[in-house]
């Protein structure tokens, strides 16, 4: 671990420039990772990004070192670095290497910048243009290199395998902006590592657990960030049924009294930001409540929807078609609190949010993977179509919304080769935020097995979207005569089929 920087990055905060210490970054939720002193400054901003749980995709704009400086008496004090290549990169892990005893902690101030995409249909996403996309990565690689390239082995089937929305030129740009380049760090597993803590100075630093044997708090109690802290107090008000009155909430402070105080409870707590442990700490205690609530309540003012949703988590996790009256059940056995449906709906949807990601960034994100695809895999197929944005009956320009896309892995179009000749399609109904439809498109190999050749999201089982990706199919997958096609007959399957001109039919298909 000796050649391991410890990261922590702040963003969406502030950065105070005239403290004792010299220039401080603070915000509500930094976040820590470890990376090695090996690693490139696109790297670092790749890390970044993946690190950063956005509503709406970003890229990094300016990344802003704390660097320390020794000064008269060994004191510290710190100056702002920016870090804007490898250079400066390896200057800041040399500055670490050099003073890591007396600052353990690499502190970053992160800027970035909201970088455009491509929504669903009714989701608007500003982009300078925006149209079709029809993708494919050519290389010269012959079909051997693929299969060599990707350890094809015939000789033991039971065995297992060892080791195991714009144009063109807008889509290269977002590619560009994000390489794909995997990190050297990110090839290999140190399972030890895995379960060590981040900084094994702070290892007995708490993320929002009261750890007192009396279930209390006590004066230098540390969390590991300032929701963390907040995370415990409403736990313990919840399970005292108490409840307080919030009298300082700061970046750097956070500063709560009883309801009761001075009505016969002097119950307080106020938690600092400490800097030089990079920890949250309780500064001030005054103990236990000695009230109740006045009024017999079926709810809890501070039982809201985020608390419930990171109480339910494990749930949404295992089961993300929970029922909303699983989750009112769960949170009465929990916390002894009947919730309102409206309430328990809502942490339902954040919980699946956080676990899964929620449905805007999902979509807008969805032209960068399928060009990071094909960047991957070359000769995979991918075909976007757009709608344009009217209002009052005026084209928006600069803004396109999704209405099709279908995508093939080049895996799956060589595999079909060797399959039988017959493909089986159908289609299932998509019931999130955004309606729509799933198109499959699957072949069998000569053991039985299934394997699945294209895909494609629609707008639903019209005659127009089956004769989209039956069309693509054709185009990308199939590519030859003789191949049958099963299917539930449907009728807009029939129609598609009509409308191919004869792709499809006899004797063709």
């Amino acid at each position: 671990m000796e050649d391991i920087a410890n990261i922590r990055v702040y963003y969406n905060g502030e950065i105070i420039p005239n403290t004792h210490e010299g220039v401080s970054f603070v915000c509500e939720c930094p976040f820590s990772f470890a990376i090695p002193y090996s690693t490139s400054f696109i790297e670092l901003q790749n890390g970044l990004c993946v690190n950063i749980q956005s509503h709406i995709s970003k890229r990094v704009s300016n990344i802003l070192y704390r660097n320390p400086m020794q000064v008269f008496g060994g004191l510290i004090q710190f100056q702002i670095m920016s870090i804007t290549d490898d250079a400066s990169m390896q200057q800041m892990f040399y500055i670490y290497r050099q003073i890591r005893f007396h600052v353990p902690v690499i502190e970053l101030y992160v800027e970035f910048e909201q970088q455009s995409g491509m929504g669903t249909v009714g989701d608007e996403v500003n982009v300078d243009e925006l149209g079709d996309i029809d993708w494919e990565e050519e290389n010269n690689d012959s079909e051997e290199e693929f299969e060599a390239n990707y350890e094809v082995d015939d000789e033991n089937d039971d065995g297992d395998l060892a080791g195991n929305p714009a144009v063109q030129n807008e889509a290269d740009a977002i590619v560009s902006q994000h390489p794909f380049g995997v990190p050297s760090f990110m090839r290999t597993l140190d399972l030890e590592a895995m379960h060590a803590p981040e900084f094994p100075e702070y290892a007995n630093t708490g993320e929002g657990n009261v750890a007192a044997e009396n279930g209390e708090f006590s004066v230098g109690m540390e969390f590991g960030s300032r929701e963390s802290v907040i995370s415990a107090i409403k736990s313990y008000t919840i399970s005292r049924e108490v409840d307080y009155t919030m009298y300082e909430s700061e970046p750097q402070t956070f500063y709560a009294k009883c309801k009761g105080y001075g009505a016969g409870c002097d119950c307080l707590i106020r938690a600092s930001l400490i800097r030089k442990k990079a920890c949250w700490e309780i500064r001030r205690y005054n103990g236990k409540h000695t009230c109740t609530m006045g009024t017999i309540s079926q709810d809890h003012a501070k039982l809201d929807s985020d608390t419930i949703a990171d109480a339910i988590r494990p749930l949404v996790e295992a089961d993300p078609s929970i029922k909303v009256k699983s989750v009112i059940a769960e949170v009465q056995g929990r916390f002894n609190y009947i919730v309102t449906y409206r309430k328990a709906w809502l942490a339902k949807q954040k919980a699946v949010a956080k676990v899964f990601g929620d449905w805007e960034v999902s979509y807008q994100t969805l032209p960068v993977w399928l060009k990071a695809m094909t960047v991957k895999m070359p000769r995979s197929h991918v075909q976007i179509k757009t709608l344009p944005v009217y209002r009052e009956s005026e084209e928006v320009q600069g803004v396109r919304v999704l209405h099709r896309v279908f995508w093939s892995f080049y895996p799956c179009i060589v595999a079909f080769r060797h399959c039988k000749p017959l493909v089986q399609v159908d289609g299932t109904h998509l019931y999130g935020k955004y309606k729509g439809a799933l198109l499959v498109a699957v072949a069998q190999d000569g053991n039985q097995n299934i394997v699945p050749i294209a895909f494609a999201i629609v707008e639903g089982e019209t005659a127009d979207a089956w004769e989209f990706f039956l069309t693509n199919l054709w185009r990308y997958v199939v590519t030859i005569d003789g191949v049958g096609i099963i299917s539930d007959r449907h009728t807009s399957i029939d129609a598609a089929i009509a409308r191919s001109n004869g792709a499809w039919s006899p004797p063709r298909a």
